[in-house]
């Protein structure tokens, strides 16, 4: 594996720190040609080309940016795709949690683009486990590009013990915790969003509401699965559903139905504190919840 980030490793986290990895620089310049580390500098275009031409010479190869930053490079994604190489590209910084930073680095669009992109696989997982089962899917892949979108912010680690394994997003989504019998309503999210989610099921339940939480890291990997798994999550006769996600809703309307909720991001984001920013566009328990409970009224 080597590769890098468009001089931003410090907050994308993907600088390789094993013995030996080393920087690959001419020796003057305190590197070695056996490095791993590639920088890229500010050049997210040519960081994707190499990314590609490292591909091709049979390297494992990845460059790393910001969520936003993946609109200056379309195009050698595109033709990671076309070319079936199995770059990874790893982005984070995937929503208005980017706070202070404001509107022009709080991705919107860019999720939806990198899912309606053939030939991609498109992960945004929820919590550490889901990252390292993220990991264990893509790694083994050898005709076509993987694209692991992370938080800036810190999030929970689920227990375990309590929720599903994360062993499911290898299929895409899965049943993160369900109730006994057919429920009235399912929470679907990714990323973030999924312990929101988790949080709202913990109160419907309390009060006695069947619910059920979808943790949903990938919709490539999902529709690549029968039809029976995907009606075992989604069951075709419950028709209460939420989804929540901080970006475009496109796309979601097929997961929650016509009538189903969705929310999401609807227009660009704002320069505030993240927790002001979660309050201001309904990215809060609150209003899942009480979407949760107008949607399992519709049973």
């Amino acid at each position: 594996m080597m590769g890098g980030s468009a001089d931003l490793s410090p907050s994308t986290k993907t600088n390789l720190t094993f013995e030996g990895a080393g920087s690959f620089q001419p020796p003057q310049w305190g590197g070695t040609y056996a490095g791993r580390n590639v920088h890229f500098g500010i050049r997210e275009h040519a960081m994707g080309s190499i990314c590609n031409g490292l591909a091709l010479a049979g390297l494992r190869s990845y460059g790393s940016g910001f969520l936003i930053f993946s609109d200056y490079m379309k195009a050698p994604i595109r033709l990671s795709a076309l070319m079936e190489l199995p770059v990874i590209y790893i982005f984070t910084h995937d929503s208005i949690g980017v706070g202070e930073d404001g509107p022009t680095h709080q991705p919107i669009e860019q999720l939806a683009q990198l899912r309606a992109t053939p030939g991609i696989m498109t992960i945004r997982p929820g919590d550490a486990n889901e990252v390292s089962e993220a990991w264990r899917t893509l790694i083994p892949q050898t005709h076509k590009p993987a694209v692991l979108i992370l938080s800036r912010q810190n999030l929970p680690t689920l227990d375990r013990s309590k929720y599903a394994c994360a062993s499911g997003v290898a299929k895409g989504a899965y049943v993160l915790a369900s109730c006994e019998g057919k429920p009235d309503v399912i929470l679907m999210a990714s990323g973030s969003e999924v312990s929101l989610v988790v949080d709202a099921y913990e109160k419907l339940t309390a009060e006695g509401i069947k619910a059920r939480v979808v943790s949903f890291p990938s919709f490539d990997l999902f529709e690549e699965q029968d039809q029976a798994y995907r009606d075992s999550v989604l069951p075709p006769d419950v028709k209460g559903r939420v989804a929540v996600e901080q970006a475009a809703a496109f796309g979601w309307d097929r997961y929650t139905g016509i009538g189903g909720s969705i929310i999401a991001m609807n227009s660009f984001g704002a320069s505030a504190p993240l927790k002001s920013l979660l309050t201001k566009f309904g990215f809060t328990p609150e209003k899942v919840y009480d979407a949760a409970r107008e949607q399992a009224a519709r049973k």
